[in-house]
């Protein structure tokens, strides 16, 4: 149950302008640092050895005084996957209601924290109700899956209930701001009687509902990071199969969405039919690049395939307006969808399509994407593509700069840092490329598997894997393994570093790790 529980929420998921200004230059205020996606920071003097340490007595509480190089750490629920979110002093995190910090907010629940960045103290969360649909649209116990995106007094993020919403980044601590004011009823569920809400609890300013406004039907859980252009929001929906895998409930929904940030009205909606081709299910988050003086988002689709969109939606002839398609770029090499003139059929152990499930990554006029599926469905082939995108149309012969097939299904998303690429697969091997003619130069193997994504920073690799090895490795040409910290428990989400602090997470804990000796 609890590797069904970890396949399901790691589906996890730079371009100078993609967002606007940082609170501080050193925040990681969404999923990649910024619009691109590329994991990689400028921090020096970062960490080679820390140690989480161990519990205090028979509690879930970290002895700090055991510790080495944390700063602080906090008891989180007992499963957590995205990665933090950290801008303006505030850290924001999700995770599931199995350490309830609300008594009165009891039970299976979808969570998002936020605590102070200086000490770790608690200050507020979002504790959102089941769908109550079973787990092929909200899985049991299952918190809040991605990275939030933080811009000024305002958070963004999807929560299991298929729905976008933005936050104020105090809570309910300095009142009750925005048109949304059913926080108590939201915070009880539908039918259930209002509950009373305090500072302790999320400001809502105003949500979207992608189920109702736009027919979703999400498959096992919502999981993604919001992109932010502008006043623009890119959310991707979820939409998927049914419980038997069969069939598609909603083929016509969107599988990408555009919001206005400040009211969440819709804006915009992809029409490419991907929904209609989608192998499992849409849980990749969209990226953002400026090619030449047209800015695009970029999209990897639940049918495999990778598409650019321009950030101005037009209206199409049914009145709907629909993110106008730049690019497509099927992901899958041919032979991995078809044998002996048939198509394979889609999760057979070993060989056969993939969708895209890691975020594409921007880098000079260039995507880098790896295909990849929902663990549950095994170990097979995987692709990695290294795509030019100042190309148009179908440009999956023409567009193709290089590909890599030796790695193997992946739901990580690549950094590349010093013209080198770091792309992890789910079989536990980390790749280093040439990000410039994809030649490989080493493979290191973990022995175990890999579900977050590599940080770049001070020269280094930081990955961790499901056995609880959490990898420092040199981000050079040449394979040198720093060390290898023991977690004591699996990291399945991604490092960050904000200023001057990096944030490692298991599925009970984050740490807050800086080097102090």
């Amino acid at each position: 149950m609890q590797a069904t529980f970890r396949r399901l929420c790691v589906l996890s998921v730079f371009a100078l302008g993609a967002l606007p200004a940082l609170v501080n230059a050193a925040d990681w205020p969404t999923w990649g640092r910024d619009g691109s996606r590329n994991m990689i920071s400028d921090e020096t003097n970062m960490p080679t050895a820390f140690d989480p340490g161990r519990f205090k007595g028979n509690t879930e509480e970290i002895d700090i005084a055991t510790t080495k190089n944390v700063k602080w750490a906090v008891k989180l629920g007992s499963q957590s996957y995205g990665n933090p979110s950290v801008a303006g002093g505030k850290v924001f995190v999700g995770t599931n209601n199995e350490s309830p910090r609300d008594p009165a907010n009891k039970g299976d629940r979808s969570v998002l924290m936020c605590f102070d960045e200086k000490d770790g103290k608690y200050l507020w969360q979002l504790a959102v109700p089941k769908m109550g649909a079973g787990r092929v649209n909200d899985w049991e116990f299952l918190g809040i899956c991605s990275s939030p995106t933080v811009e000024g007094d305002r958070v963004y993020l999807v929560t299991n209930l298929c729905e976008a919403l933005c936050l104020d980044v105090n809570g309910m601590a300095n009142g009750n701001d925005g048109p949304f004011k059913e926080e108590g009823q939201y915070k009880a569920g539908v039918g259930k009687p209002a509950m009373t809400v305090g500072p302790q609890d999320a400001d809502i300013i105003w949500k979207f509902d992608m189920r109702e406004e736009v027919g979703v039907f999400p498959h096992n859980v919502t999981s993604c990071s919001i992109l932010m252009i502008g006043d623009k929001l890119l959310v991707s929906t979820s939409n998927g199969v049914d419980n038997g895998h069969t069939t598609i409930p909603s083929p016509k929904a969107p599988a990408l969405v555009m919001l206005d940030k400040k009211s969440g009205e819709l804006l915009g909606e992809e029409a490419s039919g991907i929904s209609r081709r989608t192998l499992h299910s849409n849980w990749s988050t969209p990226s953002y690049g400026k090619v030449g003086a047209q800015e695009l988002i970029f999209f990897g689709g639940g049918d495999g395939i990778c598409y650019g969109f321009d950030t101005n939606p037009v209206k199409a002839p049914d009145g709907l307006n629909i993110l106008k398609e730049v690019f497509r770029y099927d992901a899958n090499p041919a032979h991995y969808r078809m044998k002996d003139g048939k198509p394979i059929k889609y999760a057979t152990p070993g060989e056969g399509p993939s969708e895209i499930i890691a975020t594409p990554v921007f880098y000079k006029n260039r995507i880098y994407v790896p295909i990849g599926q929902d663990p549950e469905h095994g170990e097979g082939v995987g692709n990695l593509a290294c795509i030019d995108v100042t190309k148009t149309g179908d440009i999956t012969k023409t567009g193709t700069v290089w590909t890599y097939d030796k790695i193997h299904r992946s739901i990580s998303t690549v950094a590349i840092g010093n013209g080198l690429v770091f792309a992890p697969d789910f079989s536990g091997f980390v790749h280093c490329l040439d990000a410039e003619t994809g030649k490989p130069y080493w493979v290191y193997d973990t022995k175990s598997h890999i579900w977050g994504s590599p940080l770049v920073a001070d020269g280094k690799v930081y990955i961790g894997t499901e056995d609880g090895d959490f990898a420092i490795l040199a981000a050079d040409k040449t394979l040198k393994e720093i060390n290898k910290v023991d977690m004591r428990a699996p990291v399945y989400s991604s490092p960050i570093v904000a200023n001057g602090v990096m944030y490692v997470m298991t599925p009970t804990h984050m740490f807050a790790v800086q080097k102090t000796q």
